[in-house]
């Protein structure tokens, strides 16, 4: 009987055992993740020194620039006999990223380094010659979250044209897609409605890294710049970034978790609009509403129409601060149940619909400007879907007129793929 006993014992620890490195790999947390994927800037420090070395570098960052010890770039580059970093450049948020959206952040030194560090965000999007005085080589090493309407993308493609008019080498450090390099979806932007959240003919959810995005900016857009990308080592296209084994830096204020970045291509359409898209709470962009919508009714409504991965939760907050601060608002929870067949364009479109439907008599979308030109159609990349909303089109029927230029998209996308 003991005999039998012990046995039994030792078979529930082995199952135990291969449970737990199961249930790791599962969740993308296994060290063979890790071990296997490099990021560029590991890539660059490992293998492609030499691109770097005996010149004078200017580093284009934030917080997100980590290896996957999470050590900064900055430092990295810092500290390394053979690097001599010479100046900072920081997008919307900072280098630290301590600012919030839309602030402007004045020129400083950087307390650690003692390097001056130059904002290019708010009066100066776009580095002047007097920026890169004594720069031979411009890095770019920034976590995008692959949505056409988050602007650091803009802030690499100013930089590049800057570096072209300026006979100085720009090199992107690559990093992942968190919400897959596989999906595009959206309508494709419309030169017309250009801004800094869409500045090229991209779609919403374009499915490239920024190394891909460089390359299609460069040729597509004609900016020349004397371009590198440092690949990856090990990423897949149809990794997530939890797949990725790599610890998640939140990328602003306002994109805490990989959840986040996958809502935010739909949800963010929420901005367009007078309903809270969550900021001033703890899931912006998860959770969406106002102090005039029911939410039980709302959720209700959005779930009879069975959108595919995705469940919505009545729920009411009050956001500390940005649209509706203070006062207590309605509306629902996005919670994924299945990410890989979640679409978060189509269910961006569902959200803003319903409410408009529902409440026609306080919903609005943001103001036009002298142009006629909303917000949300920036956002959106056009004007013809907020219209097609406001005479009560479906949604199926918005998609199927945007399907042509998504095609020819993907199309121009195949040729700068690098994974």
């Amino acid at each position: 009987m003991k005999k039998w006993l012990i046995s039994l014992t030792a078979l529930v620890l082995v199952f135990t055992s291969f449970s737990m490195v199961f249930a790791d790999h599962d969740n993308g947390k296994g060290k063979g993740h890790q071990n296997k994927l490099e990021l560029g800037v590991e890539v660059l420090l490992n293998e492609r020194a030499d691109l770097i070395e005996g010149k004078n570098v200017g580093l284009i960052t934030n917080p997100t620039g980590v290896d996957k010890e999470l050590n900064s770039v900055v430092d990295l580059l810092h500290n390394d006999p053979d690097t001599n970093l010479t100046a900072l450049y920081g997008p919307e948020h900072g280098v630290r990223g301590s600012a919030q959206a839309g602030e402007y952040v004045e020129f400083y030194i950087d307390e650690k380094t003692g390097l001056p560090v130059y904002s290019l965000y708010g009066k100066t999007r776009k580095p002047t010659p007097e920026m890169l005085e004594g720069i031979d080589t411009l890095l770019f090493d920034i976590q995008d979250v692959g949505t056409r309407f988050y602007t650091y993308i803009y802030t690499m493609a100013y930089a590049m044209e800057a570096a072209a008019e300026n006979d100085i080498e720009f090199i992107v450090l690559d990093r992942p897609n968190p919400i897959s390099g596989t999906k595009v979806e959206g309508p494709v932007l419309e030169s017309e409605y250009k801004s800094f959240v869409g500045n090229y003919e991209i779609p919403l959810r374009h499915g490239m890294t920024v190394g891909e995005l460089a390359k299609l900016f460069n040729e597509e857009f004609d900016i020349g710049a004397d371009l590198t990308v440092v690949e990856m080592n090990g990423w897949k296209r149809n990794m997530y970034y939890e797949d990725t084994g790599l610890e998640f830096v939140l990328p602003s204020p306002n994109m805490p978790t990989t959840d986040t970045a996958l809502v935010y291509p739909g949800a963010a359409l929420i901005e367009g609009t007078n309903v809270s898209e969550g900021r001033g709470t703890t899931k912006p962009f998860q959770l969406l509403g106002a102090p005039f919508i029911n939410a039980s009714n709302l959720a209700a409504h959005l779930n009879e129409k069975e959108i595919p991965g995705v469940k919505f939760r009545a729920a009411s907050f009050t956001p500390m601060f940005s649209k509706h601060a203070g006062d207590l608002s309605h509306g629902v929870e996005i919670h994924m149940t299945h990410k890989q067949s979640f679409a978060p364009v189509t269910t961006g479109l569902h959200i803003v619909k319903a409410i408009h439907d529902l409440y026609p008599e306080d919903f609005q979308f943001r103001a036009e400007n002298s142009a006629g030109i909303s917000f949300f159609d920036n956002l959106i990349g056009n004007g013809w879907v907020r219209e097609a909303i406001e005479n009560g089109e479906s949604v199926e029927d918005i998609q199927a007129q945007w399907q042509e230029g998504l095609n020819e998209f993907k199309e121009v996308r195949e040729q700068y793929l690098l994974y």
